[in-house]
């Protein structure tokens, strides 16, 4: 079956390029062929700039090999029938069917809109009632009129801010959204935000979360794409007025120090030191890229803040948002690239975005006279509508009571009859809540018939597009890859702890500390503070928090203080010093100041296997991989045929 399939591959590929010769054999795997087009495109794929020398090649069939045998393996131990490994390569095969699934023309208007919306950003306030995606129809009608009678007072003169503040208004939502462009909303919300006029008020529309009605209050050209740091301290409507006081003196102390000959450097240490936010401390504050040509979105006054920095490196004053205190460093700022730049990526985000429903409709429409889509008669859906009853609201419902199985349409030569309809109502019974029979039935019958066209048109992707059928291989060989080496190598090694310590003791040798010292080193921001520390430390009931809280008095900022065994030749401030047992004179280095009480002199020796769990968990992996691909070179036969791998490069 596979040599025939291989057989079929390549006769399409050769109808393609128009080549009359048979595909070539570049190895064989376990009696399996891999063809030149196959090792090709993955050579190609994983290599940039390649190289058809000897040496290269050479190289990487040795990698591909090891992949091959791999997967080999895992289809022998059966992964690949794994139910949830199954799943998994079915959701990604549908992701990847996706492009082949919409109208071209379609698409390419939503593209060059997306980018033409890019270029302007809109300002809108909104009010929501939320609704459930399910709601009755009753509910439904009362929030669009509610929301008709709140438009109607806006119109009328009233603040469209007083009246969505009112009893009747929004509930607990944001009112002013600040600037947005394409892909930072809903597209139903989008769309809506860039067809109003300034000024006006939209009718009422629904998005996922109820209706809406919104206004567009403001216009302006995109400004670009910002990447950008801060540095937090937190201070929020929950904290108290003492501590509001305290995190303002203390941004306002920092930027003052920042403000005195910035660097990368400083920035980096200082966010280290002082930052609030978790998630970006460790980053040197970096933060997710915001601005035209992103999904992300920043607070209005952060945003603004950001983006009157003129110059890459600079930093804002300090601004306040709910979170507490920034200062913002401008890292780069990219002005909206061309259309033709932008055209691949917005191509893909139309594609994973609400508007490729869009497209996908009308693919549907031309699916359906492509393949001579009929349906059957109307009473073979009625019969539903009739036969329905409370008990499918709870998924109980069954169509087994039907007398004879009717097709309720056909396209190509799948034929799609009433109890596949049956199964879909049943396990669609949640979104028929609070609606009618009728409402049910047909409502569900057209997603039914969609999805049906689609998976008539996706059964047919892999003949047609020889691209596709390639990627959907190429994510079932990385699928079961993955999880025959986590059970063979990766998870074997974290699990296998008595074989983990027993190949410690032999490579202890590999593991060792250098000479440290164990010391409490006393940071200071000068020299005086450094004097007053080597003062109090002469007294020993001044302990490191006794000589913290005295010198932090007055500014959280003089002091800082670390206990740790450090690699002296390793640890710059510390490298090349000679430090006497106790405490050691204060001096200064890079514009610090020192104070180092040296509590203990290390030598060489081993580290503890819990001091180095992590890289002798790594070095028995290899170990592991290594004995393992011994065991499958024995097993499965490999061929190479050189005369065609070493000409790869010549037609290329």
């Amino acid at each position: 079956m596979l040599n025939k399939t291989i057989l079929l591959f390549s006769t399409i590929l050769l109808l393609l390029s128009n080549i009359n010769a048979q595909e070539e054999v570049v190895m064989e795997i376990n009696g399996q062929a891999v063809t030149k087009s196959e090792f090709l495109q993955i050579y190609l794929k994983n290599n940039d700039a390649p190289k058809y020398d000897k040496a290269s090649l050479d190289d990487y069939m040795e990698l591909f090999t090891k992949f091959k045998l791999k997967v080999a393996e895992a289809e022998a131990l059966g992964y690949d029938t794994v139910p949830k490994l199954k799943r998994e390569l079915e959701g990604y095969r549908k992701q990847l069917a996706l492009p082949y699934l919409i109208d071209s023309t379609e698409n390419k208007a939503m593209v060059a809109q997306a980018y033409d919306r890019l270029r302007t950003e809109v300002r809108a306030s909104h009010i929501l009632i939320r609704l459930k995606p399910n709601a009755k129809a009753e509910d439904t009608a009362m929030a669009y009129n509610r929301l008709l009678g709140l438009r109607k007072r806006i119109i009328d003169g009233e603040e469209f801010e007083i009246v969505a503040r009112s009893k009747n208004g929004t509930e607990g939502n944001a009112v002013d959204l600040g600037f947005f462009t394409a892909f930072q909303m809903l597209y139903s919300f989008e769309e809506t935000a860039y067809t109003t006029e300034i000024g006006s008020v939209s009718m009422p529309f629904r998005t996922k979360f109820g209706y809406h009605i919104l206004s567009v209050t403001d216009r302006r050209p995109a400004k670009g794409t910002m990447k950008s740091a801060h540095l937090m301290i937190s201070s929020t409507s929950e904290s108290s007025k003492e501590e509001q006081k305290s995190a303002e003196r203390k941004i306002n102390e920092i930027y003052a120090l920042l403000q005195d000959s910035l660097t990368d450097e400083k920035w980096k240490n200082m966010v280290t030191k002082y930052s609030d936010d978790p998630s970006s401390s460790r980053k040197s504050g970096e933060l997710p890229l915001f601005g035209s040509g992103t999904s992300q979105r920043m607070v209005p006054v952060f945003e603004d803040a950001a983006f009157s920095i003129q110059t890459d490196g600079a930093i804002s004053k300090p601004i306040k948002t709910d979170y507490g205190y920034h200062i913002i460093r401008r890292l780069e700022w990219n002005d909206l690239r061309s259309f033709n730049d932008m055209k691949k990526e917005l191509q893909k985000r139309v594609n994973k975005d609400e508007r490729s429903k869009k497209t996908q409709d009308v693919f549907v429409t031309k699916l359906k006279a492509k393949y001579g889509f009929e349906e059957g008669e109307k009473q073979y859906l009625d019969w539903f509508v009739e036969n329905l009853d409370s008990s499918f609201f709870v998924g109980n419902w069954t169509g087994d009571n039907l007398k004879i199985d009717n097709v309720l349409f056909t396209i190509g030569d799948s034929n799609y009859r009433q109890m596949d309809f049956s199964e879909h109502l049943r396990r669609t019974f949640r979104n028929g809540r609070g609606k009618s029979f009728q409402e049910i039935v047909d409502s569900q019958y057209k997603v039914w018939v969609k999805k049906g066209v689609l998976a008539y048109e996706e059964s047919k992707l892999a003949s047609k597009y020889p691209e596709y059928k390639a990627l959907v291989q190429e994510y079932h060989d990385g699928i079961i890859l993955y999880e025959v080496m986590s059970d063979k190598v990766w998870n074997k090694a974290v699990k296998d702890t008595i074989g983990l310590k027993a190949y410690y003791e032999t490579q202890k040798s590999k593991y060792m500390w250098p000479d440290r010292i164990d010391a409490t080193i006393y940071t200071c921001a000068s020299a005086d503070v450094s004097q007053s520390v080597y003062k109090m430390l002469k007294k020993k009931k001044n302990n490191s928090k006794v000589i913290l809280g005295a010198i932090n008095k007055e500014s959280e900022l003089n002091l800082d203080v670390k206990m740790n065994k450090y690699i002296q030749k390793a640890t710059p401030f510390l490298k090349g010093r000679i430090f006497n047992k106790g405490r050691n004179e204060g001096y200064e280095f890079e514009d610090k100041f020192y104070v180092v009480v040296l509590n203990e002199v290390l030598p060489e020796m081993p580290k503890e296997l819990k001091e180095t769990k992590g890289a002798v968990i790594s070095d028995y992996q290899n170990y592991l991989e290594k004995d393992w691909m011994k065991v499958l070179v024995e097993k499965y036969p490999i061929t190479v045929y050189d005369n065609v791998l070493y000409n790869l490069g010549v037609d290329e």
